[in-house]
């Protein structure tokens, strides 16, 4: 859940639709025929699998790692080769919601089509293991970038029980912090303490002004997001300034999805500023299910700035409680499924680094870009076509994109309020309405945060 405080014929579109759905299934088909021409006869462990779970897989799936088991030898994979072939072939794994073939970014989790019918050649011909080599290659495992030592660490005020009763469940959580002085950071990492089932993360930031604040560390700081709003959590955590009014909020100062290491961007690009007392609020705090009763202990890990970014970066809020309107109004009645669009138009040449589509369950199609004023040039920025609530990616571009002035910045979203939705939190369907700033994780949101500079010449040569 994001918020900021303070801030021409049917007959015809239908054969065009149909022309569409089938030159997409053409070019699937043709993919996969040029992707079993190009597989060896025999298809080995070492020589052809190893290669690609190691670059894909095992970041995760490691002893250590977030995913339920291993997959960093022959034998580990051999034993999971039922779970493999579905979740391969399903496309499920690795998971990376965004379609490649509409716009390509940073650090993408994904394999091809060729990879996947190697997988799935290797797993029909009963897993042949082949030679193993002298020297193994060495699985790709998940490590924070090169940072150094973190000049901050905030533990969580106390560990977190987690019931084992096979459910999801989404947290909201205050972490206070009180330094001597006013400060500059370059890079913050969330480290999970049970790697297992903390899932995702979103954290904010509040800065709470001088005077404003005495004791940042009281009042609640643990609530579930699933049971109570974030105004009546907010006060209960004790969150305003001590004279009732709320601080700014900066959305998203950090993330967190297994796998997903904090970024980095170039030198006098970006960075956040701390003031002397804040607190973190993360929002949503999700951990996957489990079967046993256990616990949690995470943790931020801080890494300062030695001077102040050149260049800041800017935030354009699009959507439910930002920068522009929901079209129509963001009701999405009982047992249907509904569309909505949001759009910006884009007043001066803007470089955008990294980009963040956000819905909450109701969720299914995501889909922005840039279009120019005469409509003969667009530029792709996202399509989800299956938004899935659990993986919500900060996406960042491998090069700055360029978006020039005067081009409309379109926003389109789909949502399911049917039974057919498996993650509609309510039976029977409900309808949703805007309930404004402070809501809960079965509420709805449409939105679209861009992160970006004012553009200078060259930025789209800028490798991020």
């Amino acid at each position: 859940m994001f918020y900021r405080i303070s801030f021409f014929v049917v007959v015809s579109a239908l054969f065009s639709a149909c022309a569409d759905a089938d030159k997409g299934e053409t070019s699937s088909q043709d993919e996969n025929a040029v992707a079993q021409i190009n597989l060896p006869d025999t298809v080995f462990y070492w020589q052809h699998i190893a290669p690609v779970l190691f670059e894909n897989c095992t970041p995760c799936h490691n002893k250590n790692g977030a995913a339920p088991f291993p997959l960093t030898d022959y034998i580990d994979a051999k034993k999971r080769t039922k779970t493999i072939r579905e979740v391969i072939a399903e496309g499920i794994m690795p998971p990376w919601p965004a379609d490649t073939l509409y716009s390509r970014f940073k650090d993408e989790k994904t394999i091809t089509q060729e990879e996947k019918s190697l997988i799935l050649k290797w797993i029909d011909q009963d897993v042949p293991e082949g030679i193993v080599p002298n020297k193994k290659p060495t699985p790709q495992l998940f490590a924070v970038k090169a940072l150094g030592k973190p000049d901050l660490i905030l533990e969580f005020p106390d560990t977190i029980f987690i019931p084992g009763d096979n459910r999801d469940k989404f947290r909201l959580a205050k972490i206070p912090f009180e330094m001597a002085r006013d400060t500059i950071i370059r890079a913050i990492s969330f480290v999970p303490g049970n790697r297992q089932l903390v899932h995702h993360v979103n954290g904010h930031l509040i800065n709470y002004p001088e005077g404003k604040k005495k004791d940042p560390f009281a009042g609640e700081w643990i609530k579930d997001a699933e049971e109570v709003n974030s105004l009546t959590a907010y006060r209960e955590m004790k969150i305003p300034n001590d004279d009732g009014t709320y601080p700014p909020l900066l959305v998203s100062a950090f993330n967190y999805l297994p796998g997903v290491e904090p970024p980095t961007y170039p030198e006098g690009m970006g960075t956040v500023f701390l003031n002397k007392k804040g607190t973190f609020i993360l929002n949503t705090l999700h951990y996957g299910p489990t079967a046993i009763d256990t616990f949690d202990l995470s943790r931020i890990e801080i890494y300062f700035a030695e001077k102040r970014p050149e260049r800041p970066f800017k935030e354009l809020q699009m959507g439910t409680l930002g920068e522009t309107p929901v079209v129509p109004k963001f009701i999405i009645e009982a047992g249907t499924v509904a569309e909505f669009s949001t759009r910006y138009r884009v007043p001066q040449d803007m470089s955008v680094l990294t980009i963040n589509p956000h819905m909450h369950l109701l969720g299914q199609d995501f889909i922005a870009f840039a279009v120019s004023e005469n409509k003969k040039d667009t530029i792709p920025l996202i399509h989800i076509p299956k938004w899935d609530f659990r993986w919500q990616y900060f996406y960042t571009f491998k090069h700055i994109l360029k978006i020039p002035k005067g081009y409309e910045i379109v926003v389109n979203a789909t949502f399911d309020n049917t039974i057919n939705n498996p993650y509609n939190p309510y039976a029977p369907p409900k309808t949703i309405t805007e309930s404004g700033k402070h809501m809960k994780t079965t509420d709805e949101m449409f939105q679209f945060f861009i992160t970006y500079v004012p553009y200078r010449t060259g930025d789209e040569n800028i490798e991020l």
